[in-house]
């Protein structure tokens, strides 16, 4: 029988927010919790699961966890993106067989698609996977006025007809009409920075070279793409507003989505 960890990397340094885990947000009722506290209690909703831990090597991001009951692992501070927080807690944890990378900067994610994301490795080819939603008007007009802006705001995703990812991207992919006929089903897949990996493949990340798409994208899962891996895509349905807090502008838009789904 196998057994399901979810990790929440957080790290503390961060070039276009720093502190970002700690960052408050408030709920329904004007009380203010931290980034990395409302990023667990929506992992903690997620069935199917053993375990969730977050993965941090911060002593502020650690008491602040400890405070309101979250379990913590300390990693390495030569840890560079989440993906290998996650292989650290992958070899420190051997009990453990499918590993999801719960993003600490998306307290909005619905527990279905975490849920989806588990039912995909139902597939034993399934090495890695991550969900897409598809995008509606509005997220797409905020996608491409964060681009506008000169913001860095949430990934796109190009897969195939196997729902194996071809690319991710900071820009809006691919290239639609900045106003899309609202009777023609959008293109364009919001990537969920969610990841699920079995040990396998968190070991064999360790191993694999940092690449120029990476290096160029900010974008880890883009390492896998370029050794010549595989990323299932899982299409997940949206259960109202998704968004993720990539600047801080972004907490006005999440504050109302918890105001408007009465998270306290």
């Amino acid at each position: 029988m196998s057994k399901t960890m979810i990790v929440i990397p957080a790290r503390y340094a961060s070039t276009r927010f720093p502190g970002k885990p700690l960052s408050p947000l408030k709920g329904a009722s004007g009380i203010a919790k931290p980034l990395v506290q409302r990023t667990w209690e929506a992992a903690m909703k997620v069935r199917g699961v053993d375990r969730v831990v977050v993965a941090t090597d911060d002593d502020r991001i650690a008491r602040e966890c400890t405070r309101f009951g979250a379990e913590v692992i300390m990693t390495p501070e030569s840890c560079g993106n989440g993906t290998e927080r996650c292989a650290w807690v992958a070899s420190q944890c051997p009990e453990y067989d499918l590993f999801i990378n719960f993003q600490g900067d998306a307290p909005l994610t619905p527990p279905n698609f975490c849920e989806a994301l588990i039912g995909a490795f139902d597939d034993v080819a399934v090495q890695v996977a991550t969900p897409a939603l598809r995008c509606t008007g509005d997220a797409l007009y905020r996608l491409k006025n964060d681009r506008r802006n000169g913001r860095v705001g949430g990934t796109t995703v190009v897969f195939n007809h196997s729902a194996d990812a071809l690319y991710f991207s900071k820009e809006v992919l691919p290239h639609t009409s900045d106003e899309p006929s609202e009777l023609v089903e959008l293109p364009v897949f919001h990537h969920v920075g969610l990841y699920g990996y079995r040990r396998a493949a968190l070991e064999s990340y360790l191993t694999m070279k940092r690449g120029p798409l990476e290096m160029f994208e900010g974008l880890e899962q883009l390492r896998f793409l370029e050794n010549g891996g595989t990323i299932r895509c899982v299409e997940v349905e949206e259960r109202g507003d998704f968004w993720e807090l990539n600047n801080p502008s972004d907490t006005a838009i999440i504050e109302k989505v918890l105001a408007e789904q009465g998270v306290e």
